[in-house]
């Protein structure tokens, strides 16, 4: 039997309190301080440069540094740690790891192909000839060769055409060869790193860096998990039909509350069956979260989406979170609310259009659909909006149909909210979608820090 749908009780006319917004700039300035102590150790090693070959080399010497200084980052930045999810924001997060997950490629393509060139030159042999040498005489040069291959390999399939053409799940498993090259690298830097060999101190400390983030990738990525798992027990309750192509899960277990899960949020999904065991997929929650029950609602986008509409009720669940910003918590407290969603982003903002706290008559929903049969919730979404006495806007059709403007520009968004600029903005939708709105938002005079964005891609 499905469990029975919660009436929304409207909330409190008040503003929860901002979030720590200084957490994202204290983050970067973290991760600054850090590559200037990488530059440091390459300054206090190098007594004098000379030639060509030595200029060369020297500069392979620095940019391994720093790309290996940014391993480490990358993977602190995706160890899923909760005051970091919360604080700065999934999306955010995985911006940052994105960026510089490019500039960590380019460091370490730099790194090989400088120290090749410089050791060429102070051997008086030509490169190819050099790398021979190096492959087949030191082992941790082959072990580092790996490790540069498997990076390549990762930022191919992360750049964005590539990623259109995979499933979460493939590119999920190919990033996980991070790891190894991680380790593989690791100990190249030790075997000849010239910054390392005759430096304990600076051994200690990159050590520690690495060892911390090591520790905290097994914490939250692993145990954690596996503690939530044993304490909540949660299973699939039952499954509901939205839509032609969406579901929603609803997951009970107990004590739930004790995640402190908050509406605009998600979690990691892994349903304990044969077919899907394997595969942890992000998945919002589309209803206020309850002591003994969460909802997710899913959109058939590829095999594992697809699969969760024959879920049997009593499938044992795994469960990672909450993670995410996209919430009441890190508001900036104006008190008046506009939610913005497109597509399959409709399923965190209908949890937020239940429990943000808005005044009568100061929260309004635009709900952009491609047609009337694609909208979900419809039923839910109308009792919440006349129980807060909220506005409910559908918007429908193709974004940039020919011979019709877009709904979403600035022009037609302030016909239809005047007062725009005044709004705390939420939105959520694919990144086309979302790309375009925030330009056009900020056209309208809503301020960049007003706006908050949950986009739905990996």
């Amino acid at each position: 039997m499905m469990p029975t749908r919660a009436r929304p009780t409207p909330p409190a006319a008040t503003w929860v309190p901002t979030g720590p917004a200084l957490l994202p700039p204290l983050a970067l300035t973290a991760m600054w301080f850090g590559a200037a102590l990488a530059l440091l150790l390459w300054w206090q090693d190098t007594q004098y440069v000379s030639g060509l070959d030595g200029w060369l080399t020297n500069a392979g010497r620095l940019t391994g540094l720093l790309a290996g200084y940014l391993l480490a980052l990358l993977l602190a930045l995706m160890a899923r740690v909760p005051a970091l999810e919360r604080g700065i924001g999934t999306d955010r997060l995985a911006r940052w790891h994105a960026s510089l997950g490019r500039y960590t490629v380019c460091l370490s393509v730099t790194h090989a192909l400088l120290i090749l060139w410089g050791y060429s030159l102070t051997a008086h042999v030509n490169p190819v000839s050099q790398t021979s040498t190096l492959l087949l005489s030191y082992p941790d040069v082959l072990m580092a060769t790996v490790a540069l291959g498997l990076l390549v390999l990762v930022g191919v399939v992360s750049a964005r055409a590539a990623r259109r053409r995979m499933s979460y799940e493939t590119w999920h498993f190919i990033h996980l060869y991070t790891y190894l090259a991680v380790a593989l690298a690791f100990s190249h830097q030790f075997a000849t790193g010239v910054d390392f060999v005759d430096n304990a101190p600076a051994r200690w400390l990159w050590s520690a860096m690495y060892l911390s983030v090591a520790l905290t990738l097994v914490w939250f990525r692993f145990l954690t998990p596996l503690l939530v798992a044993r304490r909540h027990q949660m299973r699939v309750v039952a499954v509901h039909r939205e839509s032609a192509d969406t579901v929603s899960v609803w997951i009970g277990g107990r004590q739930l509350d004790r995640l402190k899960a908050e509406s605009g949020q998600f979690f990691r999904w892994r349903f304990l069956t044969r077919e899907r065991w394997w595969a942890a997929n992000p998945y919002s929650l589309s209803a206020v979260p309850r002591p003994d029950l969460l909802r997710i609602t899913v959109k058939d986008l590829g095999d594992h989406s697809r699969d969760l509409g024959t879920i049997s009720p009593g499938t044992r669940v795994l469960a990672e979170g909450p993670f995410g910003a996209f919430t009441a918590r890190n508001a900036s407290g104006r008190g008046k609310v506009l939610l913005l969603a497109g597509g399959v982003g409709i399923t965190p903002i209908r949890a937020l259009f239940e429990s943000l706290p808005a005044a009568p008559g100061a929260l309004t929903l635009i709900y952009r659909a491609s047609a009337p049969q694609d909208v979900v919730f419809a039923e839910e979404l109308q009792h919440i909006a006349a129980g807060r006495q909220a506005r409910l806007l559908y918007l429908f059709g193709p974004r940039g149909s020919a011979g019709r403007p877009d709904p979403l520009q600035a022009d037609n968004l302030l016909r239809t909210i005047p007062d725009l600029a005044e709004h705390e903005v939420y939105l959520c939708g694919p990144p086309g979608m979302t790309d375009a709105a925030q330009r056009e938002l900020r056209r309208a005079g809503v301020g960049r820090r007003h706006v908050h964005v949950e986009s739905f891609t990996f």
